[in-house]
């Protein structure tokens, strides 16, 4: 017997699941690790025992059942278009520029980003929302942050060695030390964080020796020196935009009132991946 009516199966519960509820828009790898849970639903064991899990089957054999099921996935997103030249964002809207900005996100990956922006986060959090790809910033952007006074930048990334030193790069050119009046923050992923929602990790060629960013405990800093990485992408989709939705929200200013995206995601209750669960 043969593996791939498995997948098959497995695929169709994966798809669904990962546009619950209410149809979300998700990604090609997000769908992946929404397969691994599915094939290997250790995922649901206690948070109050942090661990990691291996992926139960490669993303080659993801990828080859994925290939003739694609048209059959209506919120399968596309993989993203390369940065178009010039500026976009002051054609399309000329008044941007025009008012202070109290939060930007910047995505380490430019595939979350479309997730994000697809899924209207954008606007159910208020926040531009751009791909670190597409740094550096542009200077009308950036004098909007400082014209809000208590500005922040947030970073989502991975937790692994690329996703610090995409956060040092930005925190180097927009944080404080780089006379700007704008605060950059990490928004994660780190390791406590994956351990806790027993994400699939996988494990890079060297562990991470550059600066870490405050508050990690000895364990993570051991764990990352090991090569451990997991990506963004292995959070559930409905998790990911209900705690970004969560933290940008409550990073100052009230947020706006509720919208379908709100509706959509309401039944996602659960401690998000950048809080320590309490259970």
């Amino acid at each position: 017997m043969t593996l791939r009516p498995l997948l098959d199966g497995a695929l169709t519960v994966a798809a669904a699941r990962a546009g619950a509820p209410g149809g979300l828009r998700y990604t090609e790898r997000q769908l992946y690790y929404e397969l691994c849970r599915v094939l290997q639903p250790l995922h649901a064991g206690p948070r109050r025992i942090p661990y990691t899990l291996a992926p139960p089957v490669r993303y080659a054999r993801f990828a080859a059942a994925l290939a003739t099921r694609r048209e059959e996935l209506p919120g399968l997103l596309p993989p993203p278009a390369p940065r178009p030249a010039g500026p976009r964002a002051a054609a399309a809207e000329p008044d941007l520029y025009d008012y202070g900005l109290p939060r930007l996100l910047v995505c380490q990956s430019r595939e979350i980003t479309a997730m994000l922006l697809a899924n209207d986060l954008h606007l159910e959090a208020a926040c531009p929302i751009v791909a670190a790809g597409d740094l550096p910033l542009d200077d009308r952007l950036v004098a909007g942050l400082e014209r809000a006074g208590d500005a922040v930048v947030h970073v989502l990334h991975d937790a692994s060695p690329s996703g610090l030193a995409c956060f040092e790069e930005v925190r180097a050119a927009y944080g404080p030390g780089a006379a700007r009046n704008v605060r950059v923050r990490s928004m994660g992923l780190v390791p406590r964080h994956a351990a806790a929602l027993h994400l699939t990790s996988g494990r890079g060629p060297h562990g991470y020796r550059g600066p870490l960013p405050a508050g990690l405990r000895p364990e993570e800093r051991a764990w990352l020196g090991s090569g451990r990485t997991i990506e963004l992408a292995a959070v559930a989709p409905a998790r990911l935009l209900h705690t970004v939705i969560r933290r940008l929200r409550g990073a100052g200013t009230a947020g706006p009132r509720r919208t379908p995206l709100r509706r959509r995601v309401r039944t996602a209750r659960g401690s998000g991946f950048l809080s320590w669960p309490t259970g």
